[in-house]
């Protein structure tokens, strides 16, 4: 009886270090906001733009996304505008 108990304490202990070691996560995080995938190449007119931001450094690719009363817009470059 001794012997089960002390294998069932050890496997639940290893179940719990393995879950506390656990390097998963549950996708939220996947990239930082707002990023770009791909970029724009229309030209938008300075009087809509409402808001510019520079893409997070942790970003695939860098950029600028542009916001206007039509939607958000990614520029490789604010000199494209």
């Amino acid at each position: 009886m001794e012997m089960k108990m002390s294998c069932v304490c050890l496997v639940l202990g290893l179940v719990l270090l393995m879950t506390v070691s656990s390097d998963a996560t549950d996708g939220s995080n996947a990239h930082p906001d707002p990023c770009c995938f791909s970029f724009t190449t229309s030209k938008i007119s300075v009087e809509e733009i409402l808001k510019f931001e520079k893409t997070h450094p942790d970003c695939p690719k860098q950029g600028y996304v542009v916001t206007t009363p039509r939607g958000r817009f990614c520029k490789k470059d604010l000199q494209e505008i």
